[in-house]
């Protein structure tokens, strides 16, 4: 047996033994793919296990991230501190770095999380663009500091969610060359073969998208003809590249080529006959022979390869210093000092203005001061406020751009933007209406469980939207998205807090935050502040012994200040909440200090009241869709101007509110500990 034939054999064998330890996992899809990970790995890609944030390192996504078995062996035989062999038999137990799909913040050397099919082909397609500007940035003649490849395997999951195809479309359309996916063309899936329901020819789709199309058609044996297809993606400049690997899943197996072997361990005696048929003892498990531990180790050249960059690095330092700088500090994840100073604030008497036009412009402001500022809208620009004044397009022809034209993609834009941030050195932000954040929203999710520093701007917040009706008036998108851990949800009243929540969302590390924008013109109000804004709800002005409490966010929160004017007989103090989360994270004597005991708590959004009750006795929410009319009609017929707000915020207080400042019946936030806003439920140590 020769030495490659033997180090395919182990990584085969390791799969089946991890997954039947577990008695749990997907065993098919690693085996069939060993051939594919051993050229990667082995011989291709450009890493240091001693380093794995290496700057310059080739990136790999595995976009069917339930063959994560395939990557934990990969980056244990490598020599990867992360994952010894005894991580490999923790696959998939509590407490361990081997979970059951990739976690970025759990496994050094994962890029990304992946297991939602499609997610990770459309990260990898950021990854590939993050590349291509940092290079045409920051490289000089001579000096090729962005130089690395985008490696990719994928399946027909993968190939089957509409997220790929927004994605791989773009990617096709900006001709990212340095993008390389390997297919596991295996045609099975969980219900059996591919043929049940997917019988399109994937190579002509991806040739119709502008990608260069390879076949390997035996990837199991044929190991020469996946280094040739590597290659020839890697000379291929102006297009991607997809290389169909024609695999039989599960090879090895008593049951190779079924959906048998997709997601389900193979049993004792079968695994046995496995390791009879590769040549190894099927009476040991995970078993690494010595010769293919040595060989695939690339803690030496990993390092040598490290060093020699930096070396190049220190070079391009001498004779660049201001470009050099910037780079480690945007790699670092760090601002200028004096970053947030270009924030501009508001007095009372400016001129109302929708927060979306507020928004573009904090956003010029803070783009024109730090260049990692990188995205766009899914072809909403004009209505979402977010073109870039200081840069141009990144298109193929202008790598060096920042200003992304998604086109009418927004799961696809909100997976492209996670993979943005994945590489480094880029805070992404994507742009749409609100109500869409549904067609976007595993990728938020995800962000909030990878800790993804990613903007999502949402203009188009309410049934202030207006004409457009009900299809594109939000109700329960900002329920959903203040539900999500680790997610900050921002509705900012006004321009001050339009800037706080810029400044908020950029200085956070690890949390996504989404900005939810108004399309009808708002006033500047009296007593609020940029720095307010950190605090998630505060008073915007002192009542002395109040006898009820209004607290709004957005555009409902000026309709609130003029309500209480109406409520003359009422002594009412208006309380801003542009962030639920930055709130309940607020020591509990400042939660009592805003929403005082013994006071009756009336909360007005014009969106669903899911959330509110932590926080008030009595709400004033949407409880139905919206309608198609005049934005200020909408409002009105829906009870969210200042007059009807104060008819039924009198009405209710004289028959219960009364009775709550009697009894003193407490909410929810005045009593909760102070919120932690963890990233997960293990803090796992590297």
């Amino acid at each position: 047996m020769s030495l490659e034939t033997k180090q395919i054999a182990t990584i085969r064998c390791l799969a089946a033994d991890v997954v039947q330890k577990a008695n749990s996992g997907h065993p098919g899809a690693p085996m069939g793919m060993a051939s594919m990970a051993h050229v990667l790995w082995g011989e291709v890609m450009k890493y240091n296990p001693k380093n794995p944030k290496w700057i310059a390192r080739d990136r790999f996504v595995l976009s069917n991230g339930h063959s994560c078995a395939l990557q934990y062996i990969m980056l244990h035989l490598t020599g990867y501190d992360s994952v010894g062999l005894g991580d490999l038999k923790k696959f998939r137990q509590i407490f361990s770095y081997t979970p059951g799909h990739p976690e970025v913040h759990c496994t050094p050397g994962v890029e990304v999380s992946t297991g939602p099919l499609g997610q990770g082909i459309s990260n990898a397609v950021g990854m590939a663009i993050a590349e291509s500007h940092l290079a045409a940035t920051y490289n000089k003649p001579g000096f090729d500091i962005f130089n690395n490849y985008t490696y990719v395997c994928t399946g027909d999951g993968c190939m089957q969610e509409g997220v790929a195809s927004e994605s791989c479309s773009l990617a096709g359309h900006l001709g990212l060359g340095k993008l390389i996916v390997l297919y596991d063309d295996n045609n099975i899936t969980i219900d059996g073969e591919t043929d049940l329901s997917f019988t399109e020819d994937v190579g002509k789709r991806f040739e119709a998208y502008g990608w260069q199309v390879l076949e390997v058609k035996d990837a199991i044996n044929d190991v020469d003809a996946i280094r040739k297809a590597i290659k020839t993606g890697q000379e291929e400049k102006n297009r991607p590249t997809f290389i169909k690997c024609k695999t039989i899943i599960g090879f090895g197996s008593g049951k190779q080529g079924t959906h048998g072997v997709h997601g389900a361990p193979l049993g004792d005696e079968d695994v046995k006959n496995v390791k009879k048929k590769f040549g190894m003892d099927p009476e040991k498990t995970f078993v690494v022979p010595e010769e293919v531990g040595k060989a695939y180790n690339n803690v030496e050249a990993g390092s040598k390869c490290e060093a020699e960059w930096k070396e190049l690095f220190g070079k391009y330092e001498a004779k660049y210093p201001k470009e050099a700088k910037e780079i480690l500090r945007r790699f670092a994840g760090k601002f200028p000092e004096d970053w947030a100073s270009v924030i501009p604030s508001y007095k009372p008497g400016d001129k109302a203005v929708a927060t979306r036009n507020l928004s573009g412009v904090v956003l010029n402001a803070l783009a024109a001061k730090l260049p990692e500022i990188i995205g766009g809208s899914a072809d909403l620009t004009p209505s979402n406020k977010t073109a870039l004044k200081c840069t141009t397009d990144y298109q193929k022809k202008t790598p060096a751009g920042r200003y992304m034209r998604f086109g009418v993609r927004e799961h696809g834009m909100g997976a492209v933007g996670n993979g943005l941030h994945a590489y480094g050195g880029i805070l992404p932000f994507t742009a749409t209406f609100l109500t869409f954040i549904e067609y976007m929203f595993p990728a938020v999710r995800l962000a909030a469980l990878s800790g993804h520093k990613h903007l999502f701007i949402m203009t188009h917040d309410s049934i202030g939207v207006g004409e457009d009706g009900p299809t594109h008036q939000p109700i329960e998108q900002m329920a959903i998205v203040r539900a999500t851990p680790n997610v900050l949800m921002f509705r900012p009243a006004d321009g001050n807090e339009t800037g706080g929540a810029y400044k908020v969302a950029f200085e956070q590390e690890f949390t996504p935050s989404v900005l939810a924008l108004s399309r009808q013109k708002l006033p500047q109000l009296k007593g609020s502040s940029i720095e307010s804004v950190s605090k998630g709800a505060y008073i915007l002005e002192d009542v002395k012994d109040p006898d009820l409490i209004l607290i709004a966010s957005g555009s409902e929160v000026s309709a609130c200040v003029a309500a209480a004017k109406e409520m003359k007989e009422l002594k009412v103090q208006v309380v801003s909440m542009p962030c639920f989360k930055l709130f309940d994270e607020q020591p509990i004597e400042y939660r009592r200090k805003i929403l005082p005991f013994k006071v009756p708590i009336v909360a007005v959004e014009a969106a669903s009241a899911l959330g509110w009750y932590k926080y008030a006795h009595h709400t004033i929410c949407m409880t139905t869709f919206g309608c198609s009319g005049k934005g200020a009609h909408c409002l009105e017929h829906f009870g969210f101007v200042p007059g009807k707000i104060a008819a039924s915020v009198h009405e209710w207080y004289k028959t219960t509110g009364k009775e709550i400042m009697g009894c003193g019946l407490a909410v929810a936030a005045q009593f909760e500990p102070q919120a932690k806003r963890d990233l997960h439920y293990i803090h796992y140590k590297h």
